[in-house]
């Protein structure tokens, strides 16, 4: 079947099998190997991207739902070299220790500050509650995820 999608800007067109999740089209097909497999269940979040202007788990999507959408992953945060606010937070407030579940917890992030650009807290662990990390115990997530909106709204 052949879809065409717009990822991080650049328009895509391939022949896929109908039943070939969107995670693998991104990574093995396009070679944007920056969104993680994880748990394949949609649990862990790793595999987050934006499609349409939502986060979505793309273990869970078919390729073929993304057919004629517009999808952001982690490589197309960053413009012209520089770290996006978000990307930067993580790095400066040391948000991530492995790293497997940062690209989906920066786009869940993202999400949440289109959403809400002075979150709490507790705004914060809400809007990425859908993202499991096993190494940093969270807090350095939410410091970088309230770095990077005081950075967006300065």
């Amino acid at each position: 079947m052949k879809i065409e999608v717009s990822i991080n800007g650049a328009r895509h067109s391939h022949d896929v099998e109908p039943r070939l999740l969107l995670v693998h089209y991104l990574r093995d097909v396009v070679g944007l190997t920056g969104t993680h497999i994880g748990c394949e269940t949609s649990i862990c979040g790793a595999c987050t991207i934006m499609l349409n202007g939502a986060a979505v788990k793309s273990c869970t999507l078919l390729a073929v739902q993304a057919d004629g959408g517009e999808v952001t992953t982690i490589e197309g945060l960053a413009e012209d070299g520089e770290l996006h606010p978000i990307q930067e937070g993580f790095w400066e407030r040391h948000g991530l220790q492995c790293g497997f579940c940062t690209p989906g917890m920066i786009i869940a992030t993202h999400q949440l500050l289109q959403r809400n650009k002075r979150p709490t807290e507790a705004d914060i662990r809400r809007g990425i509650e859908g993202n499991l990390c096993r190494c940093t115990g969270y807090q350095h997530i939410v410091d970088a995820v309230q770095y990077a909106a005081d950075k967006m709204n300065a």
